[in-house]
């Protein structure tokens, strides 16, 4: 078991850590409480569907915190994921992270990454613009060398001109001039929770892209089975303050 921790960069900064059980594959996919819960609600799902097995967990006793808990039993909020055969990692993050966190959570993320070899993340996000029938699909925002690794053969269109915040935000910018692969898979969401067809394109996407073979028909179900819980989550993304959530703005 290995424990990582970020050096806050000044006073009052939120600090993380992340403890492992064992050692992650090279390529993260990693989905957040965020608008819709449609990306949370995909890697939850991948979860659940692929028999992954919890190898890690990230605490924080910086920030406003939540234990979920499931037939009385507790979990951690941020939990990582995978299996000996499957050269994925899966990070699920039901902590609502607001901006003050955004910076120091990715760099305890992307630190802990350079230090296990991962080389490549992926996030999947659902994003709140105004969008037609038509643009219900899957867009990419990514990296060259993401690009050139998982994009230059696969049917995924580029986001438009706009800007990514938040988490997204700062996961992607450290790919730029670094040798980390990064990618955000984005489609359009409504505000319910979970935006299931949101979480249904993002699915297809990152089966596609990973070669995954997801069986997404019984996403309506599973969905189901935890809407309390996922709406309760919504619950607590909208109550963040509104200078302090993150809110993705693109053109598409």
């Amino acid at each position: 078991m290995t424990s990582y921790t970020n050096d806050p960069v000044a006073a009052g900064t939120p600090t993380f850590d992340i403890t492992t059980e064992t050692e992650p594959s090279g390529t993260l996919l990693a989905g957040f409480s965020q608008f819709g819960l449609a990306g949370l609600t995909a890697v939850d799902y991948l979860v659940d569907h692929l028999d992954l097995e919890k190898t890690g967990h990230v605490t924080t006793d910086s920030l406003p915190t939540i234990t979920p808990f499931e037939n009385g039993r507790p979990r951690h909020h941020t939990r990582f994921f995978s299996r000996p055969d499957l050269d994925v990692t899966v990070l699920v993050g039901e902590l609502v992270v607001p901006q003050l966190a955004a910076r120091p959570v990715s760099d305890t993320v992307v630190d802990w990454m350079g230090d296990n070899g991962v080389d490549e993340v992926a996030v999947l996000s659902g994003v709140p613009v105004p969008h037609g029938p038509d643009q219900h699909r899957t867009f990419y925002i990514a990296t060259d060398d993401f690009h050139e690794r998982r994009l230059a053969d696969a049917d995924v269109p580029a986001m438009g001109t706009g800007f990514l915040d938040g988490v997204n935000a700062e996961l992607l910018s450290r790919g730029i001039d670094s040798p980390l692969a990064a990618g955000v898979f984005v489609t359009p969401a409504h505000a319910q929770a979970p935006d299931v067809e949101a979480a249904i394109r993002l699915l297809d996407t990152v089966s596609d892209v990973y070669d995954l073979d997801v069986d997404t028909g019984p996403l309506e179900s599973f969905a189901a089975e935890v809407a309390q819980h996922y709406e309760d989550l919504a619950e607590r993304v909208e109550n963040v303050e509104e200078d302090q959530r993150p809110e993705d703005r693109m053109y598409v």
